[in-house]
């Protein structure tokens, strides 16, 4: 594709440039950062210093250092020492345990008691640094165990061995293979990341059973051993028979579990589980198969019956709950539902006792063309909510506190920069970690009702002293010509803008995941830096799917995933074509998982424009994908098999030129092997030829000191063809 006369004019106008003043004079004798320490796992890999295990103890700041654990007052920063590593580890040994090595890992779950939990691999012991004694639990298996969920205040523990569900040392189910208790299920879609759930006094325990048995089993092969044995996988294909949930609940006075009346689970999903205050009922949110409507459901805990569907979301394309409803702590009718329903992430607060987004028994809480992206709890006293929101900018992630009486949203903190935040139990204090384009990492206590701040931790750049490329922010607008997209663009530190250099897309595109932030450096990658400094000029693009800009900017993808990103990522390519500095005709393209589809994509859709690719995990054909994410953006390929069949990556194997690396994991469970294995035969039925590196043993991504060698080959064969 030819860049059109005058394009070059139109994109530099839009374009809103935002150097970044890292960027340092060139001296020749200035060491440039090595592989070595830009990835992690590298043997001199450099990052932002940190303050880990920071956590609340009710209102007071603990800090774990290297030999003792602090406390710090929020109120003047003063710190005191609750305990020493010694003293712990004296107390362990009396014990009968095994030392610790640091304090970072563990918990203070108990606000009132002078009680620390020690790390798991302790078998949950408590140390109590009062008495200097540790008290150990020995109701816990020999064998190994998962999925450990303990309810701190009861004391009560809930864990996994194998596929059946274990409380307090006594296994409470008893399956078959195939059926598996106690874990996450759906495959980690609509917010689920655990399968147990105790109720507030932690007498009774919700949880998953998955029944899988009626899934077609995926293999995967070991090499590790002397004869190659078979891995399988219960992996449920998009368009084919997905496995069944249904929740239990066990009363831990009984002894007996009860299983909610739902109904036949087949093809229907159950998410996000919230106990009532009383724990009388059990909520839950039902999901389709379509994924087109949500129900949030009331069960009866006694018997296990609906009780009632508090309301119903519906959506032509999809809806995507991802959070559990949260009570009110002052108010135990009343809760907060986070919804897209109006277009962005917004939250609602909601009467148990009416009929939901139908009548005058809910209020929007928050709304605007900006999401919330997280909430952090409440401060009862003064009846406010604190939520992490793109209200700054999209781009960010910042700090408010919401007053439910009012509606007024107050900034806490800086209105820059990234933040992550940990709330007191009061919510009269927060710990606001944040970074910026020009800011490695800050760290700072904050009173929320008067915004008084105490810096615990400013980081230096951790690349002091090094040669580093100059980085710029801006926007072009997508094939739509209407949406404005935002871009990175990376220069080497010796950028001579009278010559010309190969461009690299480093791209993802995907839901659920943005690359461009105003965190450090604009959330650069560390291989995008060693590159630029290897002499490439390195650029990514935010195209409409990716996340954090509303509902409407994500679902245009519907039913066409990588076609309407891959006309996105050509209008990057055309911008970087504009630019002077750029050789139009050496443009190459990286991503992996969804970036490793759209990588093979845009090389096989656009052969004109994107001279080299590296694909790493990536999807060929969505019908080999899982049901739940899949079939989410895709619907099935018997209702949509038009859509799959231009997605298919395998029908445009014939279409390749330039120089294509596939890269893949022989264990990967997420886009397994098959992708990558059918587009190599589909590429020699074509009499094309593409280049393939298998890496042994990982899963979806290579981690450890292998992913400095993974990203050596990916800048070798860029050097060696672009």
């Amino acid at each position: 594709m030819q860049v059109i006369k005058g394009i070059a004019t139109l994109l530099l106008a839009v374009s809103i440039s935002t150097p970044n003043i890292m960027a340092q004079e060139v001296n020749n004798n200035v060491q440039k950062p090595t592989l070595e320490d830009l990835i992690p796992g590298g043997e001199s890999y450099r990052y932002a210093e940190n303050i880990y295990g920071l956590q609340w103890w009710g209102d007071i700041c603990i800090k774990p250092d290297t030999d003792a654990l602090k406390a710090i007052n929020p109120k003047n920063g003063k710190e005191k020492t609750l305990f020493t590593l010694e003293q712990l580890n004296k107390a362990l040994e009396e014990a009968g345990l095994k030392k610790l090595p640091m304090l970072y890992s563990i918990k203070l779950p108990w606000a009132e008691e002078t009680k620390v939990l020690l790390p798991k691999s302790h078998r949950f012991a408590v140390y109590n640094w009062e008495t200097g004694t540790v008290t150990k639990r020995d109701d816990l298996p020999k064998e190994p165990y998962a999925n450990q969920d303990l309810h701190t205040e009861s004391g009560n523990i809930a864990y996994t061995v194998q596929n059946n569900l274990y409380v307090n040392g006594s296994r409470i189910t008893d399956e078959p293979e195939g059926v598996v208790c106690g874990t996450s299920v759906h495959r980690n879609e609509f917010g689920i990341h655990k399968g147990t759930f105790w109720s507030p006094s932690g007498k009774l325990l919700a949880f998953h059973r998955m029944d899988e048995r009626m899934v077609t089993q995926y293999p995967l092969v070991d090499i590790t051993a002397r004869v190659g044995e078979v891995n399988n996988i219960r992996y449920p294909m998009a368009g084919m028979t997905s496995h069944q949930v249904t929740i239990g609940i066990y009363n831990l006075n009984s002894g007996k579990t009860l299983y909610l009346n739902a109904g036949d689970p087949t093809d229907r999903y159950f998410t996000n589980i919230t106990w009532s205050p009383d724990e009388k009922s059990l909520y839950l949110i039902e999901v389709n198969r379509d994924q087109n409507h949500a129900k949030l459901c009331q069960y009866d805990v006694s018997t296990g019956e609906l009780e009632g569907v508090l309301f119903e979301e519906k959506h032509d394309k999809y809806v995507e709950p991802q959070d559990p409803i949260l009570f009110l702590p002052w108010d135990k009718t009343k809760f907060i539902y986070q919804s897209q329903r109006d277009g962005f992430k917004h939250l609602y607060l909601i009467d148990t006792n009416g009929n939901g987004f139908q009548s005058d028994s809910y209020k929007q809480l928050t709304q605007g063309e900006w999401l919330v992206q997280d909430i952090l709890g409440f401060n009862t006293k003064k009846q406010e909510l604190y939520i992490l929101s793109t209200e700054q900018s999209p781009l960010q992630s910042n700090i408010y506190k919401v007053n439910l009486k009012s509606g007024k949203r107050t900034l806490i903190g800086n209105n820059e920069g990234v933040h992550r935040a940990q709330l007191s139990a009061s919510g009269s204090y927060v710990i606001d970690t944040y970074t910026a384009p020009n800011v490695p990492r800050c760290i700072n206590l904050i009173n929320t009702q008067n915004g008084k701040s105490i810096n615990l931790l400013t980081a230096q750049n951790p690349y002091a002293g090094f040669q580093m490329p100059t980085i710029e922010v801006g926007t072009i607008k997508a094939s739509d010509g209407k949406t404005d997209l935002y871009y990175r663009l990376v220069k080497p530190a010796d950028f001579d803008s009278s010559k010309q250099y190969p461009a690299i897309i480093y791209v993802y595109g995907g839901p659920h995941a943005q690359m461009i932030t105003n965190g450090f450096m604009n959330g650069v990658r560390g291989w995008d830096i060693y590159m630029a400094n290897q002499g490439y000029i390195m650029f990514s693009l935010d195209n409409r799917g990716s996340s954090n800009r509303g509902l409407e900017f994500e679902n245009v993808t519907f039913r066409k995933l990588g076609v309407e990103e891959g006309k996105d990522q050509v209008k990057g390519a055309e911008f970087l074509k504009s630019l002077p500095y750029v050789d139009g005709n050496r443009i190459g393209v990286h991503g992996w998982s969804f970036g490793g589809h759209m990588t093979t994509a845009l090389m096989l859709r656009y052969p004109e424009i994107f001279k080299v690719g590296v694909a790493g995990g990536p999807v060929i054909d969505w019908g080999y994908y899982e049901i739940m994410y899949g079939e989410r953006y895709m619907d099935t390929p018997q209702t949509n098999p038009e859509g799959y069949k231009e997605c298919n990556l395998n029908n445009h194997a014939g279409k390749l030129k330039g120089r294509l690396l596939i890269i893949h994991d022989d264990h990967d469970d997420t886009c397994v092997p098959q992708h990558t294995l059918s587009f190599m035969k589909a590429c020699v039925e074509a009499r094309t030829y593409p280049d393939l590196f298998i890496y042994p043993g990982h899963k979806h991504n290579v981690m450890g000191r292998d992913r400095v060698h993974l990203h050596e080959k990916i800048t070798r064969y860029f050097q060696d063809n672009l």
